[in-house]
């Protein structure tokens, strides 16, 4: 079958999906752009028509990963529900969030250090590589910020909990990342034909979480 060029035809969802699961199968030193290419019948050169490099594109990846769970869980955490139930439904939106798309979630968990890692190019490259660089470096920091947000949502839940003795006095901080560490590892270890649901995963999860904060 003939590779299709860079049109409409393939969506930058479509791409991003696909980018996901070859990190996930190959993890982010093995993978090049032609294996990702290939898994949306594109062409190499098509694929760079979307994304400049392989660093743009796990950064996108991940982009869309966390933007997708901050949209569901900003409401969640200033609604007017009570501590508890804004809890129950934060983590339940969350890991099912990482059993439908684990690809998303694994690659959370292994590529950040790849992403870390992108290289500057060398001081002989063109003006529009330094540049692109800059840009993907103040997109990478925007990334983080945002990670920090979504971070922040478990932590305001959690001390509003505590604040109103709906929750036992913990240390914030260790147990929102104690929490957020269980979840994401949810999408390397999940499978759907496993013995329990993504729903049933999220319920015990968010049943078990939510026992450890019960007011002595």
């Amino acid at each position: 079958m003939a590779r299709k060029p860079a049109d409409q035809s393939v969506s930058r969802e479509d791409i991003l999906l696909a980018a996901a699961d070859v990190l996930q199968r190959n993890g982010y030193d093995a993978t090049t752009m032609k294996d990702i290419a290939a898994a949306v019948n594109l062409t190499a050169a098509s694929l760079y028509h979307h994304f400049r490099n392989k660093d743009a594109l796990l950064l996108a990846v991940l982009e869309a990963g966390l933007e997708t769970v901050l949209n569901q869980i900003e409401p969640i955490a200033y609604s007017s529900l009570p501590s508890a139930e804004k809890l129950h439904q934060m983590i339940h939106a969350h890991v099912i969030g990482l059993t439908e798309n684990t690809a998303i979630g694994a690659s959370m968990v292994f590529e950040i250090r790849s992403l870390m890692g992108a290289k500057e190019p060398p001081i002989n490259a063109s003006a529009a590589d330094h540049q692109a660089y800059q840009d993907f470096v103040q997109r990478r920091a925007t990334f983080f910020e945002r990670r920090d947000q979504f971070e922040n949502l478990f932590r305001i839940v959690v001390r509003e909990g505590i604040e109103k003795r709906s929750f036992r006095a913990v240390d914030v901080g260790i147990f929102t990342k104690t929490m957020l560490g269980a979840h994401n590892w949810v999408g390397v270890w999940y499978k759907p034909d496993g013995r329990l649901s993504g729903q049933q995963i999220a319920e015990l999860i968010a049943e078990t979480l939510l026992r450890s904060l019960k007011p002595e």
